[in-house]
């Protein structure tokens, strides 16, 4: 069983930066794709990036330029450095690991999910 753990969420002023970590423990050789994820109150999950076993990545339109998505095998650590956050960044963040080989933003594709750590940022 595959277990993610997110951290790193905070309040922060627009502008600022904050890297969310998420560590991937269990049976980890069968998750080729981990992707972070974010809901607002009142609104849908919406993907935000995600990564391969290749490294290949995909941003959401909204966090291109901003948003950099990484991840340390040798720690089991899946990332996500935020920075010139803005207000609408605003929601409790996910991530989640797929059984794919190719990065894909569609929560569909996604079967083991975090329990979240939220994200605030303030004008």
């Amino acid at each position: 069983q595959v277990e993610l753990v997110e951290s790193g969420g905070g309040s922060v002023q627009a502008g600022g930066s904050l890297r969310l970590s998420c560590v991937v423990s269990g049976n980890t050789y069968t998750w080729y794709s981990l992707g972070w994820f974010r809901q607002a109150p009142g609104d849908e999950r919406e993907g935000v990036a995600a990564i391969d076993d290749y490294d290949s990545t995909t941003y959401a339109d909204s966090v291109k330029g901003r948003f950099i998505i990484s991840q340390d095998n040798a720690k089991n650590t899946l990332y996500l450095q935020m920075n010139s956050l803005k207000p609408e960044d605003t929601a409790m963040y996910y991530c989640a690991a797929a059984p794919l080989y190719r990065a894909t933003r569609s929560q569909d594709a996604y079967q083991i999910w975090g329990q979240g750590t939220q994200v605030t940022v303030s004008s």
